[in-house]
């Protein structure tokens, strides 16, 4: 399914994500964390094999809703929004979903050409579409001026991880 749009460049084509693209999801996935902080190599390897099985998992329950961008068949950027299921909340009394957007993520040689804002609109759209008002992420710091643009702002969330391998003052 494609989506058209007039902000994707010449020769590129945005479509959603089935479960074949897993692999790929996970692939950009794995580069994002990879650049968002210095992630023993391990790691990243082990993030990227349990990802392949999640994402398929998520797409094919209809928990998670991707978008890739293709030039000439070559994926170039992906962004995804994972569908949460949350009791209402002051945010949004009525409401008994809410989306955490993910996995936004752009080649290097196409960016700062308007495919991360394009996807996070995209992901934006869906979630309206699904009558879900919060939408929340987590944002690099070279991400965080797209998401303000759009409208996201600092919140009160905290984090807790036990995993060991992961500093404590660490931002996800």
């Amino acid at each position: 399914m494609s989506v058209a749009r007039d902000f994707i460049l010449p020769n590129m084509e945005t479509r959603a994500a089935s479960s074949s693209d897993a692999a790929l999801i996970s692939a950009h996935r794995r580069a994002m964390f990879a650049e968002m902080r210095s992630a023993n190599e391990s790691v990243l390897a082990t993030l990227e094999r349990n990802s392949v099985a999640w994402a398929e998992r998520m797409i094919l329950e209809d928990k998670y809703a991707g978008w890739i961008v293709e030039e000439e068949g070559h994926a170039v950027a992906s962004a995804g929004l994972l569908i949460l299921d949350m009791p209402p909340h002051p945010l949004d009394p009525e409401g008994v979903q809410r989306a955490h957007l993910l996995n936004v993520f752009v080649e290097p040689g196409y960016r700062r050409r308007g495919l991360a804002r394009a996807l996070v609109q995209i992901c934006m759209d869906a979630a309206r579409r699904r009558n879900i008002r919060v939408i929340t992420l987590n944002a690099s710091d070279a991400g965080r001026t797209l998401y303000e643009g759009l409208g996201f702002h600092t919140s009160n969330e905290m984090l807790y991880s036990d995993t060991p391998n992961i500093p404590r003052d660490e931002k996800p």
